[in-house]
């Protein structure tokens, strides 16, 4: 056996090479947990805002929403730009959107189902 590498299976590198990607998802997750997140990502579907907009709208002071602004921007779910003396904001992934659509309708289902539960009782 001397002279023989070894060689590893191509399965280990794909298992390793998916394991990478779901941290990277859980990190865009750990991102969006956050009400005031959400509520700042649903503001942002009609376009690019500055802060003090976004503060506005979710009725938060702006300091509160930079940190906000910045963990998400940090973890690639918003994109930002100066604009004088403003900081501009915009989703850098519109698809996110989709994701949301997917939860209200997790959301409509668990309702059904608790109606379903206070029927039977």
């Amino acid at each position: 056996m001397a002279g023989k590498t070894r060689q590893t299976c191509p399965c280990v590198s794909r298992k390793a090479g998916r394991r990478v990607v779901y941290e990277k998802q859980a990190e865009i997750l750990k991102a969006l947990a956050h009400p005031l997140r959400v509520a700042i990502l649903d503001f942002l579907k009609d376009g690019e805002q500055c802060v003090c907009d976004i503060a506005k709208h979710v009725n938060s002071e702006r300091s509160n929403v930079s940190r906000h602004l910045a963990v998400m921007v940090n973890a690639g779910v918003l994109e930002s730009r100066k604009q004088g003396l403003n900081v501009m904001y915009e989703l850098k992934a519109l698809c996110i959107l989709d994701f949301f659509s997917c939860l209200e309708k997790c959301l409509k289902v668990q309702a059904k189902d608790t109606q379903k539960l206070m029927k039977a009782l």
